[in-house]
């Protein structure tokens, strides 16, 4: 199987609630899979401060990137390996050099306005 050679960002369903935005507190639903199926991670009320530092850059760019996505929401976003976790090892569930592949529902963005 060769490997992504970029993010892949598909929306399933357009929200019409707030927009993400860099710093904002975002409340999401996801799951985390890898290319043969298997979820590594998932949760059901998942609470970052969306920057650079604090995701993965799939997940920056994937969620408040061109086309930022929006509360109500829901995105598939296949996200490669460089812009995931790279060469390193997560856990006992996410080899070097992983592709991930995500599905996230946005359901709330808190900014400081």
């Amino acid at each position: 199987m060769t490997s992504l050679a970029e993010l892949n960002i598909t929306d399933i369903t357009v929200g019409e609630g707030k927009a993400a935005e860099k710093g904002a507190l975002i409340t999401c639903k996801y799951t985390g899979k890898l290319a043969d199926g298997s979820v590594f991670d998932s949760s059901e009320a998942f609470q970052v401060v969306i920057s650079a530092k604090r995701v993965i850059q799939g997940w920056y760019q994937g969620i408040i990137g061109d086309n930022p996505m929006k509360v109500g929401g829901t995105r598939q976003l296949s996200v490669p390996a460089h812009l995931g976790y790279g060469e390193r090892k997560i856990g006992d569930k996410i080899p070097p050099n992983s592709d991930l592949f995500f599905e996230i529902e946005l359901l709330e963005v808190l900014t400081r306005d």
